[in-house]
């Protein structure tokens, strides 16, 4: 996983920032070496960078905000995951195919609370990203999170689901196999849990492929994070025949926390450090931990047949206008 300092991989409007923070590297270095005190010079640069910063993580387009939920130094479900818990045994298969790589989950202990975590994995090389196919998980995949959120009701465990998925896998041998069957059951599966379920989009969350382990009481996305029907390559890809207008898809599908959240389609945003999740993944995770204990708490105060039935009412007003 990578940490703040560890973060190479640079994004096009990063780059104004990195000039300015290996200048001040450099200047520090002569210093030293010279035996000169820049520490007023310092200042000023350091004031510099984090103004700079500020405006520039502050006004992201739409567009900027897909980047950043895709950069590749960003933290995955697992990560989270084995932040999160002191304890955490991964289960595996859906008793029917094979064990999905693209979906894990497992019973992990936070503070002493069991809950069943579950979430699409994406891969951090070239061999990683084939073995867990990208993050798109097969019909097997979505059966497995069935499978697993089943255990977590029976044994009364509460669900932390964590969306991270460009979409469903497309294969013809997906289809074969029931991929919109399998998604579809667990819509109608997950409205009906009687434990707590928190769907947290924690990077990209496309389409069918996100939605079907998104189904909550609580729905909720990082800053920097994405959530639509469609990315916007494939939706520049069928209006314009071209993936070139992908910034302009972008701006009209408003598909960012913000967008969602003005729009009532998730509850609420969860804040991310300056530049994104992946500079500060610890300080990430401690928000995200402080988010689902104070949900839990109210949650827990419903009886399983209200947070049901609010669970319905919450789904069926999206998109209804009077």
């Amino acid at each position: 996983m990578a940490t703040e300092n560890s973060a190479q991989t640079l994004l096009e409007f990063e780059k104004p920032v990195v000039e300015l923070e290996e200048r001040l590297a450099e200047m520090k270095r002569m210093a030293n070496e010279n035996g000169v005190d820049v520490s007023e010079a310092v200042q000023t640069l350091e004031a510099k960078i984090q103004r700079l910063k500020e405006e520039t993580y502050s006004n992201l387009t739409r567009w900027q905000r897909v980047q950043l939920s895709r950069h590749p130094d960003r933290p995955y479900t697992l990560d989270y995951i084995y932040e999160l818990c002191d304890d955490f045994i991964e289960l595996h298969g859906d008793r029917t195919v094979k064990d999905d790589k693209a979906m894990v989950g497992g019973l992990g202990r936070i503070n002493g609370q069991t809950f069943m975590l579950l979430g699409q994995q994406k891969g951090r090389n070239t061999k990683l990203r084939q073995m867990r196919n990208f993050g798109m998980a097969n019909p097997e995949g979505y059966r497995k999170a069935l499978r697993l959120m089943k255990i977590a009701e029976k044994f009364s465990k509460p669900i932390i689901a964590f969306i991270d998925t460009p979409g469903a896998f497309p294969g013809i041998e997906a289809e074969e196999r029931g991929q919109g069957e399998a998604i579809a059951r667990n819509l109608r599966e997950m409205f009906m849990l009687k434990v707590p379920v928190i769907c947290i989009i924690i990077g990209e969350g496309a389409s069918g492929g996100a939605l079907g382990i998104a189904i909550g009481d609580r729905v909720v996305m990082l800053e920097n994070t994405w959530y639509s029907v469609i990315s916007p390559e494939s939706c520049s890809s069928i209006l314009w025949r071209s993936w070139d207008f992908k910034e302009q898809a972008a701006e009209a599908l408003k598909l960012t926390a913000q967008d969602m959240h003005h729009f009532q389609m998730v509850d609420s945003i969860i804040d991310e450090p300056l530049g994104g999740a992946h500079h500060d993944m610890k300080w990430q995770s401690k928000k995200i931990e402080e988010y689902i204990f104070s949900t839990l708490k109210e949650l827990d105060a419903l009886s399983p047949e209200d947070r049901i039935q609010k669970r319905i009412d919450k789904f069926t007003k999206i998109g209804v206008v009077q």
